[in-house]
């Protein structure tokens, strides 16, 4: 935002394969004068975008650097083997490493998965990127391990996908500048965990005019206004007991007092 007339706007950064649309939508729904500008920035520049200034939160990939961050964890990726589809593990329905053993296993210079040890044989050269990876896949020099957002992000009617078992995940997760939670960034954060329209975000509300303290604890009663004590009413309640508003006629209750 520039100036102090300026219309304010909503900065969201996220990396490739999370679709923010669903939070998107309802953003718009809520907040139809705030526009959300949308940019997709590569897994491994999302942190310094966050932290230039770029973007006021960002959908991420883990892990975050939580000394200049604050996350929230939103949800873990299956990962999976994108394969030719004549590949010999589109037999199965899930695949294990010892699978591709025979296989050369790409490794991109933007992978987002944390490997020990990379199944497969290694390629010669290591891809610049997921799509330069997909690009290989189709032309039969190997496959490809990602999560499977990244999958049907890079989709091709030649190429399919199996679930890769005891292999590292990807999480993705809500972030921004620990010192920069603005209320826009607030109210994002209560959209992504289904807060509703009327949440209070977790905020102490004051009582609404008239109500006291101890009505907001459990529907606790209210104390007696003054002059309006509690005694007070049982005088009156009396009253009417003796005008014939009070208990029918024949209800004695107790007995009657002997006369000396």
């Amino acid at each position: 935002m520039t100036g102090s007339d300026a219309t304010p706007s909503f900065r969201l950064a996220y990396v490739p394969g999370v679709m923010p649309d669903k939070w998107v939508r309802i953003w718009n729904e809520r907040q139809p004068g705030v526009p959300l500008i949308l940019t997709q920035v590569p897994a491994g520049a999302a942190a310094e975008r966050l932290l230039g200034g770029d973007a006021d939160a960002g959908l991420v990939r883990t892990p975050v650097d939580r000394t200049v961050f604050s996350a929230i964890p939103l949800y873990t990726e299956q990962t999976v083997v994108v394969v030719p589809k004549d590949h010999l593990v589109t037999a199965v329905d899930e695949v294990a490493p010892e699978d591709l053993a025979d296989d050369i296993v790409l490794h991109p210079l933007d992978d987002v998965l944390d490997w020990e040890s990379l199944p497969g044989r290694p390629a010669l050269e290591r891809p610049a990127t997921t799509a330069d990876a997909v690009e290989l896949v189709a032309a039969g020099i190997g496959v490809l391990v990602v999560p499977l957002s990244l999958a049907r992000l890079h989709h091709r009617k030649d190429l399919t996908h199996r679930p890769l078992r005891d292999a590292p995940e990807s999480s993705v997760a809500l972030a921004w500048p620990e010192d920069q939670k603005t209320d826009l960034v607030e109210d994002f954060i209560g959209i992504v965990r289904g807060r509703t329209v009327n949440s209070t975000r977790g905020r102490q509300q004051p009582p609404a005019r008239g109500e006291s303290a101890d009505a907001d604890r459990g529907g606790a009663r209210r104390k007696p206004m003054p002059g309006k004590s509690a005694a007070g009413r049982s005088a009156g309640a009396k009253r009417t007991g003796k005008s014939g508003r009070g208990a029918p006629k024949g209800d004695r209750r107790g007995k009657p007092r002997r006369r000396s």
